[in-house]
């Protein structure tokens, strides 16, 4: 059976959390700062807290029970700050109207942006905890945020993705030599990339954000599960299994509370997850993750424990 971790946010993290992942024996955690316009603000504030003596404590009690623990963010408004665009025009993306913009990403053929997000990621790689060999640092987090400038215009944003994280890697294996980054396949990254010079030290992560919940994924009935698993045998086909991740939604109770606080009571649907996690390990993923934000200690107080039985798996 592939090896599950769940996705939380990164103040979420208390005792109670190591608990919950104890007894569903989900043996990984990821933590995963808020994405959007404010993700810089979000993934600063996580590395604040690894600084802090009762965070540490919380990391090193996870270790403990044998919990490996990685960081999955949205890093390129961190690593390549909207100052840092401003002040260089050209390392700007053409929006699909023609015009620079500083909003999301960057122009993926300027080589001058790829070697300052290169040294920036090197950077950020140093202050996650236990430097992990997997690192999930992924693009902004917006549909429609890709470069369409002559030279980037015949690259889809699969292959523009390619180039960017082909420069993140660069820069954090000058840290760690063996580190593997996510390609995230997620909005228009969804269909395969074609730049296999660009494949190693990459591995696939699919997240179909815009599936129905409510029905299994592989539910030949369900239009919108079609087609975000329209490209996944292209994908595996390219990425191949090692490695690869499937990265779902059924306990992502930020997304089903519309991102806004105070949160909603989760409504699980178990038959759902037992039936998906069939249908990722039958394709040979090793690793299952959902995100379960918004289940913190706000959410206890209100509702009590999220039921997320049907993600363990029998000892």
């Amino acid at each position: 059976m592939p090896e599950t971790s769940l996705l939380i946010h990164p103040e979420e993290l208390d005792m109670t959390w190591l608990d919950q992942l104890t007894r569903l024996n989900v043996r990984a955690l990821g933590l995963h700062p808020v994405g959007g316009r404010l993700a810089n603000e979000t993934l600063a504030a996580m590395l604040a807290r690894f600084e802090t003596r009762e965070y540490r404590a919380l990391l090193d009690e996870a270790a403990r029970r044998g919990i490996e623990v990685t960081c999955e963010m949205h890093a390129l408004r961190y690593l390549l700050p909207e100052a840092t665009l401003k002040a260089h025009p050209d390392w700007q993306r053409v929006d699909a109207s023609g015009h620079r913009t500083c909003d999301w990403n960057f122009c993926p053929s300027c080589a001058e942006a790829l070697d300052a997000i290169s040294e920036s990621a090197a950077r950020l790689y140093v202050r996650l905890p236990n430097h992990p060999r997997r690192a999930a640092l992924w693009l902004d987090d917006s549909p429609d945020a890709f470069c369409h400038c002559d030279r980037c215009a015949a690259l889809s944003p699969s292959d523009q993705q390619m180039i960017v994280l082909n420069a993140l890697l660069r820069g954090i294996r000058t840290v760690r030599p063996d580190a593997q980054l996510a390609y995230l396949a997620y909005f228009e990254t969804l269909p395969a990339p074609t730049r296999r010079d660009l494949r190693d030290g990459l591995y696939l992560q699919f997240a179909p954000y815009k599936r129905d919940l409510t029905r299994p994924i592989d539910d030949p009935a369900s239009e919108a599960n079609r087609r975000e698993t329209a490209h996944l045998s292209a994908l595996l086909d390219f990425f191949g299994r090692e490695e690869a991740t499937a990265l779902d939604y059924w306990f992502d109770n930020s997304l089903l509370s519309d991102y806004k606080k105070p949160p909603k009571r989760l409504i699980p649907h178990p038959d759902v997850v037992r039936a998906d996690m069939a249908f990722y390990s039958g394709l040979g993923f090793e690793r299952i993750q959902s995100f379960a934000c918004y289940l913190g200690a706000d959410y206890r107080a209100l509702y009590g424990l999220p039921d997320l039985d049907a993600f363990r798996i029998a000892e």
